[in-house]
């Protein structure tokens, strides 16, 4: 090696292991916690706890970490702290008693790329801008939606399209995950798009392929990284990259539908959400409240992923309940064939007539977990949560699988119990722990179209159909966790009634 070479060599060396320094005492100095701050696990210098999380079952893992640590701890992903909150009298505490202060959603550098610096949509928003838009979406799915007396007919309507393609197996064995999600998602765009699609509508399946994946891209691994190292991520190939492909495709489709609407303008009164979004933008050109085309295409990209992946996710998973039951399934057929009967459209007037069936779908609901966690909030000010000090700006995130599966809320936890809500008359008994929803001022926007949908959808399927399984195997009950939990593949028998 020449001198100049070695001492280059030497040179090089000293600049990496400088920066290193730096870069540790940064993160030391930077990284100290106030006092009375949640405890947590110990972390690596830099990347923080992201090794630790287990990448397919990461809400069992921080369920657990709260036997350890208690029902409020922290978690370091990269230089980025999150406080967990867990079991349902801590987490009512957060977004219920305290729902002004934990509202907002924090900083996501992939978030801020998916939206594109816009107004954020519907669930990324805060402020003013939040506030108008949720009050603006809840109003159109009052008019578009459940309290229109033709959306329980376009529900049952769309179950009989539902019918129609299981029929088509033949009694063969098929796996009913696209038909669950065509039938939802077409629910959706009755109320967004003002029109439904048939199920092998090219468009409409690319439509619905782009939000599965997003759907588990979102609330995967590759999204934590990202967000803990986003100006590495941002260069680095991964399936993390699929989030923006994914979210680009879904936006192209939902602006080919606005301009379809500008082309062909309501006469009178709107037909649809976006419709209704428009005739709004007219008369808020130049206010701050999101009334935009960007926001809209925005809005309705959220109303899918939230509308369509969690009412489907559900009935799969009410698919497999079903057929692990067997026993319940039957009495679940029993109790409508005696209210309703096998021909009878069902009604909502129907459900506090059958309040077993009543109970398995919210017994469904709890076990399925359709999504694990919930959205981050963040503290609008300095506070105190079970105790500990929570400093203005603080991460927090409420773990909704510790509420569901709370030991000190439900008697059997771990297993499908619909007792859990009927009282001793058999009665539909409602319980306070029950939040698959969330709760307080963020709870989804569209659980009275999801509670319908559910309704509808499952007493339709289990008073036409009984369920079985390809040659008697059990279905998984484990899940494949993204944004939301869905149910690992599985195959089914329909077998008309």
């Amino acid at each position: 090696m020449w001198p100049c070479d070695l001492f280059v060599w030497f040179d090089l060396r000293g600049m990496l292991l400088f920066t290193f320094a730096v870069l540790l005492v940064v993160y030391f100095w930077g990284g100290k916690d106030p006092p009375n701050f949640p405890p947590g696990p110990p972390c690596l210098p830099l990347v923080g706890n992201i090794f630790n999380i287990e990448s397919k079952q990461p809400h069992i893992y921080l369920t657990k970490l709260a036997d350890v640590y208690g029902n409020v701890f922290r978690i370091r992903l990269g230089r980025h702290t999150t406080v967990f909150v867990s079991g349902w009298k801590t987490v009512k505490e957060a977004i219920v008693t305290q729902a002004d202060n934990f509202v907002d959603r924090p900083y996501s550098p992939m978030v801020t790329r998916i939206y594109s610096g816009n107004s954020a949509g519907l669930f990324f928003s805060n402020g003013k801008v939040w506030r108008r838009q949720r009050r603006f979406a809840m109003a159109a799915l009052r008019t578009f939606g459940p309290a229109k007396t033709s959306m329980v007919q376009s529900i049952c309507e769309e179950s009989h399209h539902l019918q129609e393609a299981m029929e088509k197996e033949k009694g063969e064995p098929f796996d009913p995950v696209p038909l669950l999600n065509n039938a939802v998602a077409n629910v959706i765009c009755q109320i967004v798009f003002g029109r439904r699609f048939d199920y092998s509508d090219r468009n409409f399946q690319s439509m619905l392929k782009n939000l599965t994946e997003m759907a588990y891209l979102e609330g995967s691994i590759w999204a934590l990284l990202y967000d803990a190292f986003p100006a590495l991520m941002k260069h680095l190939p991964g399936p993390h990259n699929g989030i923006f492909s994914s979210s680009k495709s879904l936006e192209a489709s939902i602006r080919g539908e606005i301009e379809r609407h500008k082309l062909d303008p309501a006469p009178g009164d709107p037909r649809d959400y976006i419709d209704a979004f428009l005739m709004e933008e007219k008369h808020n050109r130049n206010s701050e409240l999101g009334f935009n085309d960007g926001n809209l295409v925005l809005c309705c990209l959220d109303l899918f992923l939230a509308g369509g992946e969690t009412t489907s996710k559900t009935l799969q998973w009410g698919l497999i309940y079903l057929i692990k039951s067997p026993r319940i399934q039957d009495k679940v057929q029993v109790e409508i064939d005696g209210v309703i009967g096998q021909t009878r459209q069902p009604t909502m007037a129907d459900r506090p007539n059958l309040p077993y069936t009543d109970a398995v779908i919210h017994e469904i609901q709890r076990m399925g977990n359709i999504v694990p966690l919930n959205g981050l909030r963040m503290a609008a000010k300095d506070t105190t949560l079970g105790g500990y000090f929570i400093p203005k700006g603080t991460s927090v995130m409420p773990n909704l699988t510790s509420v569901l599966f709370d030991r000190t809320e439900w008697e059997t936890p771990d297993t499908f119990n619909p007792e859990h809500f009927l009282d001793a008359d058999g009665k539909f008994a409602r319980r306070d722990a029950f939040v698959p929803f969330s709760a307080g001022k963020r709870a989804c926007l569209g659980e009275g179209l999801a509670r319908m949908e559910l309704f509808l959808f499952f007493v339709t399927l289990c008073q036409r159909c009984y369920f079985t399984t390809v040659d008697g195997a059990e279905p998984s009950s484990e899940g494949i966790i993204g944004a939301t939990r869905s149910p690992n593949a599985f195959k089914i028998h329909a077998r008309a009634r």
